[in-house]
């Protein structure tokens, strides 16, 4: 296993999201979902959508549940008010510093397909714009300050979405 414990870095450090991102991803998708309710939709999406949304949220699945499993096995904190305690470099966190928000864009564009929703994939940059502000960007600054020139050449190598 390729994560460490930072030297100094402390046990009870937390990052401060300016927005969770369960909701920075659920609010432009579930937007979307109600205005397609409401408006319709501008354009079909056809039959290819629903192999390719099914395929999506399996996705999901695999490699969400892939990196929840990294986090319990090593159990540094997930959800806001838990202790980061190391930094995971391995399995999903070897292609990407954000797997799990990767996993959750995937999720978004899933059920925009199966539902079939125009609006939600319309939606989905909103998804990954506040992703990037609300999450991200405060994750970033408090991984660099806790795990230093650690985080920093983790942040080198390894791609921030894909």
């Amino acid at each position: 296993m390729s994560e460490s414990d930072a030297p100094g870095a402390r046990g009870d450090a937390v990052v401060a999201f300016h927005l969770w991102p369960p909701v920075a991803v659920g609010g432009p998708l579930v937007l979307g979902l109600v205005l397609t309710k409401w408006l319709g939709d501008l354009v079909e999406l056809g039959a290819w959508r629903v192999p390719v949304g099914w395929s999506l949220l399996g996705a999901f699945v695999l490699w969400n549940g892939w990196a929840l499993l990294l986090f319990a096995r090593h159990r540094t904190g997930l959800l806001p008010g838990q202790a980061t305690r190391r930094i995971l470099s391995d399995g999903p966190f070897a292609r990407s510093r954000n797997p799990l928000y990767v996993g959750l864009l995937a999720l978004h564009l899933g059920i925009a397909l199966v539902a079939p929703s125009a609006w939600a994939l319309l939606l989905l940059p909103a998804s990954a714009a506040l992703l990037h502000w609300g999450a991200i960007r405060p994750e970033e600054r408090f991984l660099t300050a806790t795990f230093g020139d650690e985080y920093t050449a983790y942040a080198a190598r390894v791609r921030r979405w894909l």
